[in-house]
């Protein structure tokens, strides 16, 4: 039945009238409460608050145009139907400008009926979504925001300050910028800064970890395809480039982009255009380009990872995010916002750190960094049982002094370059997990396909 338990308010004097409409609709699944004036009628609205409302114009106590009227101005969402012997022109146009569903001229026929009731309760659903998706929309947009005001950077270093405040000025303009530092120093936190207080702000900030695709996906997911492009390509996809248009262009470890494509990439940043795969027209490219790396840029050009033109057009700023080791000083407040953050979603909202457990996380070297202690404040939340943390919640290799010593080995030794750094780390780490490729990820706060591209780049054997 089509009715579905759906109810109507029938507003009508006449009897006959009343127990035929009763009759149709209810035969057709609908609930059905009847008003044989307007006052009664009205009463009846009120109370129910029906899906649909048959309103007669020629009411014993009140004009029902009065009625429709008041109806509109309280519940607008609510369709209102009018049936009405006096099928005057101006009834019908003056009802339908009052927000009438329909106006339906008596005698009727059954199916006439059952049609527009159906059609008048599936635009009240319509309606009921489009608000229902305008809320949840909302909702989305004041969590999404509330998430970023987590992410935001926290910075009491001296060094963080100045980056901040590099980045302050910087961002406003259209100038591309180059941020470094090892992994896990939350050089995408600081991406997104950039594209927050830049102009930009209101268009898309559209990311591609370029470590994160292999070499023949890469072009595909940054210029876009059309159907049939090659094999696998059912639809088109309009790209990352596109996406970004009017917004800002995040590329992480850039210099994993294959060399043929750095070519091609500049010439989009030349010329401000770009021609998807299997298309002949090319499109407008207009982004801001922040790209990230996390070896030493230099170094990358001297081993052909990165082509010296595209790096000379990256570093029109080039910013050097420091590691956590580096700045200390940032540790007991990155702690207190991961606690924060990750408390209220495991219902422990006041959540702190005892005198031992803190020491134990200021004489860690941190060579995962700010993401090893994100993932590391995540792990204690979960095993404490009150609002204090103890040593023992902390993961095996902050409480271990010779595993911290050893760590703190690659960050307090001699003077090393980035990358001998980064990949000592990467060897202790794989050391700590026995050779488990997943637990050194897990350690070092990055993703094992990311763990398994740095292993192959400086020849650790996978």
């Amino acid at each position: 039945m089509s009715g579905q338990g759906k109810t109507i308010v029938v507003i009508d004097d006449e009897r006959n009238i009343q127990a035929t409409l009763s009759a149709i609709l209810e035969r057709n699944g609908y609930r059905v409460h009847v008003g044989p004036n307007a006052s009664l009628g009205r009463k009846k609205v009120e109370e129910i608050k029906p899906d649909l409302v048959l309103l007669d114009l020629g009411l014993p106590d009140a004009e029902g145009l009065d009625v429709l009227r008041q109806f509109k101005a309280d519940f607008p969402e609510m369709p209102v139907m009018i049936l009405t012997a006096n099928d005057t022109l101006a009834n019908a146009i003056e009802s339908i400008k009052l927000g009438a569903f329909h106006f339906l001229s008596k005698p009727y026929a059954a199916e006439e009926l059952l049609s527009l009731c159906q059609r008048a309760l599936e635009q009240r659903d319509l309606v009921r979504q489009t608000e229902t998706l305008k809320e949840e929309k909302k909702d989305l947009q004041k969590r999404l925001t509330a998430a970023e005001e987590q992410l935001r950077p926290v910075a009491l270093s001296r060094r963080m300050r100045e980056v901040e405040q590099l980045i302050a000025r910087v961002a406003p303009s259209e100038a591309n910028v180059l941020l470094t530092g090892e992994s896990g120093v939350g050089k995408e936190v600081y991406a997104s800064e950039v594209h927050r207080l830049s102009l930009r702000a209101g268009g898309a900030m559209v990311k591609l970890n370029c470590s994160a695709f292999p070499a023949n996906m890469i072009e595909a997911e940054l210029f876009g395809y059309a159907k049939g492009a090659f094999t696998g390509a059912v639809g088109a996809f309009p790209g990352m480039l596109a996406e970004a248009n009017g917004g800002t262009l995040f590329l992480d470890e850039i210099t994993e982009m294959p060399v043929e494509l750095q070519t091609r990439f500049l010439r989009v940043l030349q010329e401000r255009e770009f021609r998807p795969l299997g298309t002949t027209k090319n499109v407008p490219a207009n982004f801001r380009l922040v790209a990230a790396c996390n070896r030493a840029p230099s170094a990358a050009v001297r081993e052909g990872h990165l082509r010296q033109d595209l790096y000379f057009r990256l570093k029109t700023f080039e910013i050097e995010i420091p590691p956590l080791r580096e700045r200390r000083e940032d540790l007991p407040k990155l702690v207190d916002t991961f606690l924060r953050r990750f408390g209220q979603q495991l219902g422990k909202p006041a959540v702190t750190l005892n005198p031992e457990a803190m020491e134990l996380v200021r004489r860690y070297p941190w060579p995962g960094n700010v993401r090893e202690l994100q993932n590391a404040m995540e792990h204690a939340l979960v095993l404490c049982d009150g609002p204090v943390i103890n040593a023992k919640c902390l993961p095996h290799e902050i409480q271990c002094p010779d595993l911290a010593a050893a760590a703190a080995a690659v960050g307090n030794g001699a003077p090393q370059t980035l990358e001998e750094v980064e990949k000592q780390t990467l060897i202790d780490a794989v050391r700590r997990a026995h050779g488990n490729k997943k637990r050194a990820a897990e350690l070092l706060g990055i993703h094992r396909p990311t763990l398994y591209a740095k292993m192959k780049r400086f020849g650790i054997a996978l």
